[in-house]
């Protein structure tokens, strides 16, 4: 790996393991390996490798998402992404450091601009991939109003992410999540 790449990783480990505010630049060079001034030659500022590490974060996480959409295939849309969302929860002990980072992304996006428009081109991107995947057609056949489809999925996701991360052992299964999708449209 390059220097500029373990002091990505760094930040990474030390925003999963101290957080975003708590995480110093020194912190970062100890768990990369780097020496100090490298983080201004390749960042400009420690603000700038933070935001560039969660970024990363959010790439790592889409790429754990499109793990997850890998293994899915049934021809009901309620199965297909019961399918997913099994393969996505059981992704999620293996990415915790990545989880953690995500979910401060998306605090930091409020004060950080280029964080914001990362994760929401991310969204955009996962929005027509999710609907494409549960509909089961070419992210070019999404429609708008199956855009809608894949910011159901995108939220369920979201909110998982969060309830396993507080609380693993009390988070929905994927058949619990679909059981009581079928729940709410059959009365």
């Amino acid at each position: 790996m390059s220097q500029r790449e373990d002091l990505l990783r760094g930040a990474q480990e030390c925003i999963a393991e101290k957080g975003y505010a708590r995480t110093t630049a020194r912190d970062i060079t100890a768990a990369s390996g780097a020496n100090l001034a490298s983080i201004g030659y390749y960042f400009g500022s420690k603000d700038a490798l933070l935001h560039a590490a969660v970024i990363a974060a959010f790439d790592e996480w889409g790429t754990a998402v499109e793990d997850a959409m890998q293994d899915v295939a049934d021809d009901v849309p309620l199965m297909r992404l019961q399918r997913f969302l099994e393969s996505y929860i059981a992704s999620l002990p293996a990415r915790r450091n990545t989880l953690v980072s995500s979910i401060q992304a998306m605090a930091e996006a409020e004060y950080a601009p280029e964080v914001k428009q990362e994760i929401a081109s991310s969204h955009d991107e996962g929005r027509r991939s999710l609907a494409a995947l549960v509909l089961d057609v070419t992210p070019d056949e999404v429609t708008r109003e199956d855009l809608a489809t894949g910011s159901l999925v995108l939220s369920l996701m979201n909110g998982l992410a969060l309830q396993w991360f507080i609380s693993p052992d009390t988070a929905p299964s994927a058949a619990e999540l679909a059981t009581a999708i079928v729940a709410l449209v059959e009365p």
